[in-house]
């Protein structure tokens, strides 16, 4: 039904009915609207606006819309513009036009903007509990291979020894830091933009904050222009999205290598791989692809919506009608490519042998010898020559670096003496890297345990949330 047209002396014309038509992409807001609605209707009673009779016909009318909304008895038909009009409708078929009196008061300015932040709450918890799942996943892996020499790169040539299972944790570390930006997120977020109206703020809705309090909010927007225009709120949560996107698809960037024949370092389970219409032999990694390939979408929804809210004028704005596709777009592309992401983490064989083949070569042992010479005072700058001396008469001579001879060393300078030779093997070169982010054994046990430790604790206060979150949803 329409919530509006008293002054027109005709309806919309079929294209701008079609044009203005959302439901079926905000009908995803229909729990979050019945809440907001039970909510504002206790305010209403509060103030003498709606009676207490009429009130408890209106509770039980959303109440058991809500039911049906719930199981999928009720939902939007061909009439319906979006998901407030559709409920309106759903509410007076049930109580008769008393249902109507609901829409007191507020405005679908700021029922909108409350119902998209509700759900976003929601389903950005969700996420969160989906990476902090990838994060353990990753974390087991680490320490499973945390013996495992290979060679590390740069540029994506060999550059110094380094363990596997450091290579493998950097993803945690940067996927703790997308969860620290949902725990940001929430706290700044979490103000109610209901009460605002249109607009102006509501002469029927003089306690906004006492909404905010029920609904689970931390406090309200203290400007109604700001309340109903904002979505700097969805801007934020879009670029958290983008950004776990870039993380998931360097992951999928290295597993695509590492289950090539080329490099042979993993298989990727069958489970998480697929085959060739035409190539029996074809064996794809195309969770790992898709991980890669979804990234773009997640950034495109972010320059989408910035794209729309760049020249927005004063309050509302229907331009802001797009900002939720792109937004359940994300949302819903996260949840369906993390937990694919994670069991292929979870069931991927890896090839240590292969891994550890290649760790000195490249002559990746040539910032030992430079660090070496520094260590009994010779300036690195002349380290680093003597360093590019060693390789160039290895390269001559056909020879890695750690195959050369304590001879051979000093014959190229006379620093360079029998004790480097234990250094010029990948396990020295990785046992003396022992700093806190270094690549040796224990610090890379001490960093593995680090990041469990903040993977529970992320854990910890995710399960918390939603929690709260479904003790606030009331069915």
């Amino acid at each position: 039904m329409a919530l509006w047209g008293g002054r027109f002396s005709e309806g919309p014309s079929a294209a701008l009915a079609a044009l203005s038509r959302s439901v079926e992409f905000d009908w995803r807001l229909a729990p979050y609207d019945i809440e907001v609605n039970l909510t504002h209707l206790d305010s209403l009673l509060a103030t003498g606006v709606i009676t207490a009779g009429n009130g408890e016909v209106i509770r039980a009318g959303l109440k058991a819309l809500q039911v049906e909304i719930s199981n999928g008895t009720f939902t939007y038909n061909e009439e319906d513009e979006d998901v407030h009009s559709a409920i309106e409708r759903g509410l007076i078929s049930k109580i008769g036009t008393i249902g109507s009196s609901i829409r007191a008061g507020r405005s679908r300015n700021d029922l909108v903007v409350t119902d998209f932040k509700l759900y976003l709450i929601d389903h950005i918890l969700s996420v969160a509990n989906e990476v902090v799942k990838l994060i353990a996943q990753i974390n087991l892996k680490s320490q499973e291979l945390s013996k495992t020499i290979a060679p590390g790169f740069t540029h994506l040539q060999h550059a110094q020894p380094i363990l596997f299972g450091h290579e493998l944790a950097k993803h945690s570390q940067s996927l703790l830091r997308d969860v620290d930006r949902i725990a940001d997120w929430l706290e700044r977020n979490s103000k109610s933009p209901f009460g605002a109206g249109a607009l102006a703020g509501s002469a029927l809705q003089p306690t906004p904050e006492k909404s905010a309090e029920v609904l689970g909010f931390l406090g309200v927007l203290e400007n109604s222009i700001d309340a109903v225009s904002d979505r700097d709120f969805v801007a934020e949560a879009l670029f958290i999205f983008a950004m776990i996107g870039v993380h998931l698809s360097r992951i999928g960037e290295e597993f695509t290598l590492w289950s090539s024949t080329e490099f042979n370092w993993v298989r990727v389970s069958d489970a998480y791989s697929t085959g060739s219409s035409i190539m029996p032999q074809k064996k794809n990694p195309d969770v790992a692809e898709l991980a890669r390939g979804k990234s773009g979408r997640l950034v495109g929804n972010l320059v989408s919506l910035l794209t729309t809210l760049k020249g927005l004028p004063f309050a509302y704005n229907r331009d802001l009608q797009e900002d939720k596709e792109p937004l359940f777009d994300s949302v819903e592309t996260l949840l369906t490519i993390l937990p694919a992401l994670t069991g292929m983490v979870a069931t991927a064989e890896f090839n240590e042998m292969e891994i550890s083949k290649g760790a000195s070569a490249g002559h990746s042992l040539a910032t030992e010898i430079a660090d070496y010479l520094a260590k009994k005072g010779v300036p690195f700058a002349t380290g680093h020559e003597v360093a590019g001396a060693c390789v160039k008469y290895a390269e001559s001579n056909k020879k890695e670096l750690s195959e050369l001879t304590a001879a051979e060393l000093n014959s190229i300078d006379q620093n360079l003496g029998a004790d480097l030779i234990p250094l010029l093997n990948p396990s020295g070169a990785i046992a003396s890297r022992t700093s806190i982010m270094g690549t040796s054994e224990e610090s890379l046990l001490d960093q593995i345990a680090h990041a469990s430790q903040r993977a529970n604790e992320a854990q910890a206060w995710i399960s918390n949330a939603q929690n709260s979150f479904s003790g606030m949803m009331r069915l």
